[in-house]
């Protein structure tokens, strides 16, 4: 991703941060310094992806995962805390 851009300047320079979404990729929006959105091409929120060999490693990669996952994920079964919002 490239530079982030200040809230107020992403508003005033709208189309420049679309067009550099669509050329460089996704543009990062922050207000009072920090993230918080993004903006991105259809085509990238679509899922597509430029390198068709990364996706089927990925693929592969997920495929090869166990299905019974309870050895590796341990759920907390103990009673829920109370809160007083009072």
């Amino acid at each position: 991703m490239s530079a982030p851009w200040p809230l107020q300047k992403a508003k005033n320079e709208f189309s420049r941060v679309v067009d550099r979404a669509l050329s460089e990729g996704p543009q990062t929006v922050t207000r009072r310094g920090k993230p918080v959105v993004v903006v991105s091409a259809i085509r990238g929120a679509r899922g597509r992806t430029r390198n068709p060999a990364a996706s089927k490693a990925l693929i592969a990669l997920l495929r090869s995962c166990p299905a019974d996952l309870s050895r590796i994920v341990i759920r907390d079964r103990s009673a829920a805390r109370t809160a007083d919002f009072g």
